[in-house]
């Protein structure tokens, strides 16, 4: 039987084979509809192609145990979704609409779906359309909403193994005045460091520290832990609020950590992981461990240097909740 193509390919280069599209006319979004996925018709001088006026969510739907179909704190990403179109001046989809379009892509994707550990990743995103290359210093007047849904596997490549990362102080992970929006151009912005990490230190990943401010990494939040305590960065403008992390600090609290939201410096960090632990924190990553800190040409052991059991346990405890291991005691599941 051949390996099915999510478990081949790159993260999120599989789609299904539906998308939901609705257009903003000025006033209102129109009836959303169902299509195959093809290339989208926009023109050259739409504002998101000169202004990046364009924002989207990460959101995952699972296989539960009972065949199910599992849509995870649904409506929490769709209010981030709304808060960073208000960021950047996109017209906010109206929840109901943005929740009938989810639902009616994973719908539609229900037989594509894989078992866990697998999962599907839906793609919410909304982009400025209008035609006009002088709106620079305006919002655009037009806008295209469309869900996609990729089937998906592991985030990183080689499944659960501890990761690097490679501490980067000067320069920030987004642009100051919307780090909290998920928006392409934060991400553009962090993916030179990036790519220079990974060919100059073969690394996973930059921890963005400004003015040794530990803050989070190119694609996901950063958390420290050990068998007491979690602590993490609390939440301000300059980084983006994440669904996964508010996640994990519940959990933890549930399982008897000491959950501490408060700065810390680089110095704080590398201290801590020399007994403890250290994991970046997202939809796609869900809870992926830190085996190694590169800071100014010094490598630094987190722990064992290997994935560590505090960090197993609550991504464990994560995908149980998910996939209807353990009961949703807190209201997070969706059915489909």
């Amino acid at each position: 039987m051949p390996t099915p193509a999510h478990e081949t390919a790159p993260f999120g280069a599989v789609f299904a084979e539906k998308m939901a599209l609705s257009r903003w006319d000025g006033e209102r979004f129109e009836e959303p509809r169902l299509e195959p996925v093809a290339p989208l018709s926009i023109h050259p001088a739409a504002h998101v192609l000169h202004y990046s006026s364009s924002v989207f969510e990460g959101l995952k739907a699972h296989r539960g145990i009972m065949g199910d179909l599992r849509l995870f704190r649904l409506d929490r990403h769709i209010e981030r979704m709304q808060a960073s179109a208000r960021l950047l001046y996109l017209p906010p989809p109206d929840g109901p609409l943005l929740e009938r379009m989810i639902i009616e892509v994973v719908d539609a994707a229900r037989e594509a779906i894989p078992d866990p550990p697998g999962s599907l990743y839906l793609r919410p995103t909304l982009v400025g359309t209008e035609a006009n290359v002088g709106a620079a210093a305006s919002p655009s007047k037009q806008a295209l909403l469309y869900v996609l849904a990729s089937p998906v596997g592991d985030y990183f490549s080689g499944g659960i193994r501890p990761l690097k990362v490679v501490v980067e102080v000067n320069r920030p992970r987004s642009t100051p005045t919307f780090g909290m929006a998920k928006t392409g151009a934060n991400y553009a912005a962090a993916l030179g460091l990036i790519m220079e990490a990974k060919h100059t230190h073969a690394a996973d990943q930059v921890l963005f520290a400004p003015g040794g401010d530990v803050q989070e990494t190119g694609a996901a939040n950063f958390i420290l832990l050990d068998d007491d305590r979690v602590l993490t960065k609390p939440l301000d403008p300059s980084f983006l609020p994440g669904v996964t992390r508010d996640s994990v600090l519940v959990i933890a609290r549930d399982l008897g950590y000491e959950v501490i939201e408060a700065d810390f410096t680089i110095d704080e960090m590398l201290e801590f992981a020399e007994r403890g632990e250290a994991a970046l924190s997202g939809t796609a990553a869900v809870l992926a461990g830190v085996g190694t800190i590169l800071h100014e040409g010094t490598e630094h052991k987190v722990g064992s240097g290997e994935v560590g059991p505090n960090t197993l346990r609550l991504r464990a405890a994560l995908t149980a909740l998910q996939t209807g291991v353990a009961p949703d005691i807190h209201g997070w599941i969706r059915a489909v």
